[in-house]
This record gives structure tokens, sequence and C-alpha cells, in this order.
């Protein structure tokens, strides 16, 4: 007698552990892979052609938008991600992999990878696609590292970025040094 009422209570327990782990499974799923840039893809605050810009780019997938918000700065792509206001659940943030760049002006297509996953040079003295300071990103801590020997800054992962550092007013008007062609001629050797 003890199995028989045993046995539907076990059923629906089986029911549920085989529900749940579709349902985590469907979420793994539902992260949206990386889009190639387009001529029409413009920037989420500018509103400018992103390809109009150098330097490395970030795509910001949010739930219940079909298309990913543009940045033409890695570091607004991350101001909007560590940002208190946010418009929905961000589903996942890709940036450019600068050690796979074919330049500093042409961060090339296909080399995206999450920003969790990514390697930043923050503080060096990259400038970015709108003239402001750069947190540049790579696949390795090592090429992470080479860039910042040469450029200065310092190496950090996504969650040691202080929100400071994206957040924080930047001044255009300081006297440093352009260093957007050096960057180009290293990136391509």
């Amino acid at each position: 007698m003890n199995r028989i009422t045993a046995l539907p209570l076990s059923l629906p327990l089986a029911l549920l552990l085989a529900l749940s782990a579709c349902k985590e499974e469907g979420a793994a799923s539902a992260i949206p892979p990386p889009i190639e840039l387009t001529e029409e893809a413009a920037g989420h605050y500018c509103q400018m052609i992103i390809l109009e810009h150098e330097g490395p780019k970030a795509q910001v997938h949010v739930a219940g938008y079909p298309d990913p918000f543009w940045f033409p700065q890695v570091r607004d792509g991350l101001a909007f991600l560590k940002s208190p206001e946010q418009l929905g659940e961000i589903l996942v943030v890709y940036v450019n992999d600068m050690g796979a760049a074919r330049s500093w002006a042409d961060p090339g297509e296909g080399n995206w990878i999450r920003a969790r996953d990514a390697f930043f040079v923050v503080g060096s003295d990259a400038k970015g696609g709108m003239g402001a300071p750069e947190i540049v990103p790579f696949a390795t801590r090592e090429g992470a590292e080479a860039f910042a020997l040469e450029h200065g800054g310092k190496v950090m992962t996504l969650d040691e970025i202080p929100v400071d550092a994206v957040l924080s007013p930047i001044d255009l008007t300081s006297s440093t040094t352009d260093t957007t062609d050096t960057l180009k001629t290293e990136i391509t050797e």
C-alpha cells in the first residue's frame, strides 16, 4: 500500500524536476549571438553611425528588444551596463577583441567576445571613437598585458572595473597626446 501512494507523489515530483531542467536549458539558449555591424547601426546615446568611429565597439542585448544597443566606444557600453537605470534585463554584452583587430581604425568582423569573458585595459592612453579615454578589450590576459605595457593602464576583468571608471565625467579638453596613429600602427603589426 505504501508503494501505491508513493508512486502518485513521486510522479509529479519527477515531472517538476524535468520541467525545471528544460526551463534552465531554454534560458541558456535565449542568449542572442553577436550581430555584425551594418551601415545602419547607430549609437544608442549619440545616434551617430557606429562604423564612422575608430576603436573597439560594444553591443548590448536587452530582453524585449529585437536589436542590440550599439556603442561607438566600449566605455559607453560598459557605462550602460553599470548604470543604475536600466531599460530591461541585459542578456549579454559583446565587445571587439582588439587582439584580433585588423587595426585601431577597423576593429574587424567576427571578433566579438562576451564582455564577462574579456580582459580590459583601463586607464591607458587609448582614445575611443568619440574621443574619450577608451577601455580596451582583449580575449586573453596576455594580449591585454602587452597592450598595457605599451600604452599604460591596468588589466581588469569586467567585475573589477570600478563604476567611476565608466560613469564619471571626463575632460575632453585636457592636453593629452593623441595616440591614434601609434595605435593604428601597433595593432596591425
